[in-house]
């Protein structure tokens, strides 16, 4: 299929739909806004329905095409699955599902965490349903035959949870993350990728852990940056990308609380969007 490399103005106009099951979207976003800063951009975090760790794959598929139903409603001309386990579980679904859309998915960062690692070893931070899915053992399994990097995978269960509480360096969350990342340490793990698009907001969290417990430096992989990167080239491909001078405006909307996410904006990225609440279930097909 042949696009057009020349900017539309008019289609150009539309926003990029970015979701997650929580607040995991706004790491994402803040590296797709400060790439394309000029783009409208539909932030959608299904909190009620979260978490999808425990969902099975079918019951995802159903969310993820939900969700995507209801971002078609807002014209959106890309689409951004902020999510590990929606990526693994659904986006297969929905590319099929829309196959003119413009969609890109999260990797747990196997990759460039293997890439980065001196010692032969590479961590990963990820979800329990991320860890034990098919498409993460293959991607682990490829990525250790072609550059013979031993990945080593840590579930991180609760995690999640404590960060969209809000709890990012209580004493709870910094116990937690230490049992996460000393094991990695332990074992000789130079990189860390954080498999999970909340992990970042801990980032500061874990840097401090790996900076006092290893004697060598510690690469830590946040994917929302090569996601953004991603992103951008499929826009200019398509001449979608908006390349007018003043910034694109952020809508929210969540399936569960307003003001929790009113809030999430304003603490992790400082900043204050309309954010609307819609029902949890199947009627966000056709909310406004």
């Amino acid at each position: 299929m042949a696009f057009s490399a020349y900017p539309d103005p008019v289609a150009a106009e539309a926003p990029i739909g970015i979701f997650d099951s929580g607040i995991g979207a706004l790491s994402v976003l803040r590296h797709v806004t400060s790439r394309l800063p000029s783009d409208h951009v539909l932030c959608f975090a299904d909190s009620g329905n979260a978490p999808y760790g425990g969902k099975t794959d079918a019951e995802i598929i159903e969310r993820v095409l939900a969700i995507a139903a209801f971002l078609q409603t807002k014209k959106v001309k890309a689409i951004v699955v902020a999510c590990n386990t929606a990526t693994a579980a659904a986006i297969e679904a929905l590319r099929q599902h829309y196959p003119e859309q413009i969609v890109v998915g999260v990797e747990p960062g196997v990759k460039p965490a293997a890439v980065f690692s001196k010692t032969g070893k590479a961590g990963v931070l990820a979800t329990s349903s991320t860890i034990a899915s098919n498409r993460f053992k293959a991607l682990c399994d490829r990525i250790t035959a072609t550059t013979g990097v031993e990945i080593l995978a840590q579930a991180c269960p609760g995690l999640v949870d404590k960060i969209e509480n809000g709890e990012l360096d209580s004493p709870e969350t910094i116990a937690m993350v230490e049992s996460f990342v000393l094991p990695l340490l332990k074992n000789g793990a130079d990189t860390i990728a954080l498999g999970c698009t909340h992990y970042p907001f801990v980032e500061p969290l874990i840097n401090a852990i790996a900076q006092r417990e290893s004697k060598e430096a510690v690469t830590i992989i946040d994917t929302g940056e090569a996601v953004a990167r991603q992103l951008e080239r499929l826009l200019q491909q398509r001449g979608l990308q908006r390349l007018v001078g003043d910034p694109g405006r952020i809508e929210a909307y969540t399936t569960g609380s307003a003001a929790s996410l009113r809030r999430a904006f304003a603490d992790l990225l400082g900043l204050h969007p309309e954010v609307t609440a819609l029902d949890s279930g199947e009627s966000i097909k056709t909310s406004e």
